[in-house]
């Protein structure tokens, strides 16, 4: 089974395309006008083992915002459009990850639809290119297209790179963990209802 998709955007502030192989070795091409968020994105799949290319340009001359977002937007739709009926998976995934001093709780459902909670406070207004406050913004935009439960909550941390870093890679592994096959329910479809 073919866990692959490529999602293209294109509006007059950004042009987007991306390549996700959900079952990948992570290998990895990220290439977007936000060094920092390409840096997450690179951990990301890395350590969800996904197979991900994204080429990314927009006006950052006027503010990160519409890049940041309409990346998110696109990696929530690979994942919708790559997972199909999400048959066989596991569903749910969820992960605790040190990153030195910081640590990130994130739990996920992909159950076909949308709420999103995030407990993260910053110091920083930004961390490299990236402004802190649209890391919130990028995952709300990735769940919503995804359709996902995203759950994340960093409790302890005094560094707000590794905060960020903490994110990513628990984000990456409990969707890694959720997009696993099952291999006791290999042809079912998660849920009573018989639908996602």
């Amino acid at each position: 089974m073919s866990r692959q998709a490529v999602v293209k955007r294109k509006t007059d502030e950004t042009n987007i395309k991306i390549s996700l192989d959900i079952d990948g070795t992570g290998k990895r091409e990220i290439n977007t006008p936000v060094g920092f968020l390409s840096h997450m994105l690179d951990l990301f799949a890395k350590g969800g083992l996904f197979d991900l290319t994204i080429k990314a340009t927009g006006d950052t001359w006027i503010d990160e915002h519409h890049t940041v977002e309409d990346i998110g937007i696109c990696l929530g739709e690979a994942f919708t459009s790559a997972l199909g009926d999400k048959r066989g998976i596991n569903r749910y995934g969820f992960f605790i990850l040190p990153m030195d001093e910081a640590l990130a709780t994130v739990a996920i459902d992909f159950a076909g639809r949308y709420s999103f909670k995030f407990e993260c406070p910053f110091e920083r207004e930004k961390v490299g290119d990236l402004p802190t406050e649209l890391v919130k913004h990028f995952w709300d935009a990735f769940a919503q297209n995804a359709k996902v439960n995203l759950f994340i909550k960093v409790e302890y941390g005094e560094n707000d790179h590794h905060k960020i870093e903490a994110i990513f890679k628990a984000i990456a592994r409990a969707i890694r963990m959720a997009c696993e096959i099952d291999q006791r329910a290999l042809n079912q479809i998660p849920s009573t209802k018989g639908k996602l």
